[in-house]
């Protein structure tokens, strides 16, 4: 087998800098992809956190000026990722995660920290390094939409452009103003080019230029051709739904292994899954819940937010809460949210607990400990809690939606009959549902034999990066071969 060399251009990868399953898919694709013969390097933005976790950074070309200061290219190492970081202080280096500052509000000069990752990747694709000439670019969401519009208007041969869509609703959207900053030509802002909505739409040029299309679940795929889940793009969707298609994510199953976990307190697998019990009693603690181990406790690891469905949660959390049941949340985002879920645990003691902010330890420990986990999104690309919940017993719970319906098999009479329910789902995505699926949820519980089976089946199904790898291999060889 030929080897194919690609560069995947993200703004953000785990374990460097993550703030949600963009870097886990950025982090675990490179290794997944090496074993179809795909060897994949990724440039990222050269954030305090990527500076300090890369191993052996060698300076290989250097910019004296570069959207409004100096900048340099640093091929470095961080465990079997090999990356090319964008050094760029004046773009980079701040405090805050990597799209909004300490106040929450997003960076203003975002429009030009993002289309410089863009254009380092597309003068990357055509030959800015001495012997390195990738065949394929990937550039994922809509910090990198202005790759392929680098590419298209630059006037020089160029790598075929496969782009990700991880999520729609995240568009980069920004004024016309800024082309000429940009070093876009006019001739870039019409509506075969750059221009969305008299803006200019990130997002939007990387569905329009560039050579195939992805995102990550075929539901989420069929959906944003329509009104409701399109965002405003679906008619360009549609036109160009024949280099569309949909490939789940997976995860990176070294991280994600009961068996071996070193973050929970006790390792197991499907012969040993006895051992949950004691990440249980762990987690309850941890969460200051009582110690009831017959208690369904609830985990939730979400972003808060409307299109996260928590909003639902905390309207039918009392019902919740009265059957018994337990919830131990770690999640952040919208203030209201944040503020709904402290006043729950202050309201239900013992039964409430909640984490405001991201700890990937206290992740893994949900993970093992909680009896299901709650994904109630009104949309979701992919998803890749409920596939960490499936690979560690933890009964997903979700909405019937994207890469959710696509990943979980819903626990009906049929399917438990045959043996094929991996856990719930319920539709439409209202409070109502969210309250039969609950009831369901416990039903399901209290029979120890159907429960005992779902998680089984969870933890036996393949949720690794071994298939889609193979999509992503597939899809970069014919456009090569095109």
């Amino acid at each position: 087998m030929t080897t194919l060399t690609a560069l995947s251009v993200a703004s953000e990868i785990f374990p460097l800098i993550k703030t949600g399953g963009l870097a886990d898919v950025t982090g675990a694709l490179p290794a997944a992809v090496k074993a179809h013969g795909v060897a994949m390097r990724t440039l990222v933005p050269g954030y305090p956190a990527v500076l300090g976790g890369i191993e052996d950074p060698q300076q290989v070309h250097s910019f004296t000026e570069f959207f409004g200061g100096s900048a340099r290219l640093l091929a470095a190492r961080c465990d079997e990722l090999e990356l090319l970081v964008l050094d760029a202080p004046h773009l980079y280096v701040r405090p805050g995660n990597p799209y909004v500052g300490p106040d929450a509000k997003d960076w203003p000069d975002n429009a030009l920290r993002f289309a410089a990752l863009a254009q380092a990747g597309a003068w990357i694709g055509q030959g800015l390094l001495p012997g390195y000439a990738p065949d394929i670019l990937h550039a994922h969401d809509w910090q990198t939409g202005l790759l392929p519009a680098y590419l298209c208007y630059s006037g020089r041969p160029a790598p075929k452009c496969v782009f990700t869509i991880h999520n729609l609703a995240y568009q980069g959207q920004f004024p016309s103003e800024l082309l000429a900053r940009l070093g876009l030509p006019e001739a870039a802002f019409s509506l075969d080019g750059v221009e969305y909505y008299g803006g200019i739409g990130y997002l939007k040029a990387g569905l329009q230029l560039a050579d195939r299309i992805t995102t990550v679940s075929p539901s989420y795929a069929l959906e944003i051709q329509g009104s409701e889940a399109g965002m405003g793009l679906e008619g360009l969707l549609r036109l160009r739904a024949g280099q569309l298609s949909g490939i789940l994510n997976g995860v990176d199953t070294r991280v994600w292994d009961p068996s071996a976990d070193q973050l929970i307190p006790a390792t197991y697998d499907v012969e040993t899954i006895g051992a949950r019990a004691r990440n249980k009693q762990a987690l309850q603690a941890r969460f200051g819940l009582r110690a009831e181990p017959g208690a369904l406790l609830f985990g939730v690891i979400s972003r808060l937010s409307w299109q996260k469905g928590l909003d639902m949660l905390l309207e039918v959390l009392p019902g919740m809460l009265a059957d018994g049941a337990q919830l131990a949340l770690l999640g952040a985002g919208d203030a209201p949210l944040e503020a709904g879920f402290r006043d729950a645990a202050l309201k239900y003691p013992g039964q409430v607990g909640a984490v405001i902010g991201y700890d990937e330890a206290l992740a893994h420990q949900i993970q093992a400990g909680a009896d299901a986990l709650l994904v109630p999104s009104r949309f979701e690309p992919c998803g890749l809690t409920q596939l960490c919940a499936l690979r560690y017993g933890a009964v997903p719970v979700v909405a019937r939606v994207g890469g959710l319906a696509d990943t979980v098999v819903d626990a009906n009479e049929m399917a438990i009959a045959t043996g094929v329910a991996t856990g719930v789902q319920f539709s439409p995505v209202t409070a109502d549902m969210l309250t039969a699926a609950l009831t369901k949820t416990r039903a399901l519980y209290a029979d120890h034999a159907t429960w005992r089976n779902l998680q089984i089946n969870g933890m036996t199904t393949d949720v690794s990066w071994k298939n889609p790898a193979q999509h992503y291999a597939k899809l970069y060889r014919e456009l090569v071969d095109a």
